[in-house]
């Protein structure tokens, strides 16, 4: 297990200056050399504490999901009352951070050490959250995983897009569109699912938006075969397409 930094330590001090010359010069800025320097130790230390240049870069991935993950839990609803404007907001929070910070997104999106990974789920528990909460409402029109699917493609797409696109021709409408485009390939313009319905299919679908991310009451993997089963059901009553 990472050991957590404190804001004095050493690491932590690498980690920000390694962030800094990420942003403003890209990844040829981020040697070691300029992160010690930046950081106020010896070189030796970044081998010492992360190996190697990539392992320093893992350590700038965690360090920028962890902020992400800050952000999108400020601005989390637990009980929004449009899900449907909850998906926008979520999308748009995304893209903006992307092109915002366009150098730690692109090394987020490369990252494959443990810390990451595990922000990075922490993330898509959020957005499967918001997902299923559309499913819920009778708001979807594919199938939850490739709703989650079709939101991260269009987000990532959207930022790449507008990284490569010369700066005089970057037009906002862009994302609006894109973002809208998303929405109209999800979800349904009325939902489908009655507020009276009733039988094991609706009950699993209410139960399942209703769950918390981080219940303590079960198991990481009881929580897992929980989720399998009530999609199982929430499934068999899903209208066919």
């Amino acid at each position: 297990m990472a050991t957590r930094d404190t804001t004095d330590s050493p690491r932590h001090r690498i980690v920000e200056a390694a962030v800094e010359l990420l942003e403003s010069g890209g990844p040829d800025a981020v040697s070691t050399r300029a992160v010690a320097a930046a950081a106020g130790v010896q070189p030796p230390a970044i081998y010492r504490l992360f190996g190697d240049k990539e392992g320093l870069l893992e350590a700038v991935a965690e360090h920028g999901y962890t902020q992400f993950l800050e952000s999108k839990r400020a601005q989390l609803d637990p009980d929004p009352q449009d899900a449907v404007e909850e998906l926008r907001r979520g999308w748009d929070l995304v893209v903006e951070f992307g092109i915002s910070r366009p150098w730690l997104f692109a090394v987020m999106n490369r990252a494959t050490g443990r810390g990451a990974d595990m922000a990075h789920r922490a993330g898509l528990e959020i957005l499967h959250g918001r997902v299923r909460r559309l499913a819920a409402g009778g708001w979807l029109r594919v199938d939850e995983e490739l709703a989650a699917q079709i939101i991260q493609a269009t987000g990532r797409g959207a930022v790449t897009t507008w990284q490569s696109t010369p700066a005089e021709r970057r037009n906002p409408a862009l994302l609006t569109a894109l973002r809208e485009a998303m929405v109209a390939a999800i979800t349904r313009a009325e939902p489908t699912v009655p507020a009276a319905e009733t039988g094991p299919a609706a009950a699993a679908r209410a139960l399942r938006a209703a769950l918390p991310d981080d219940a303590d009451v079960l198991s990481e993997a009881e929580q897992h075969l929980l989720r399998e089963w009530l999609t199982r059901l929430a499934d068999s009553g899903a209208p066919s397409r």
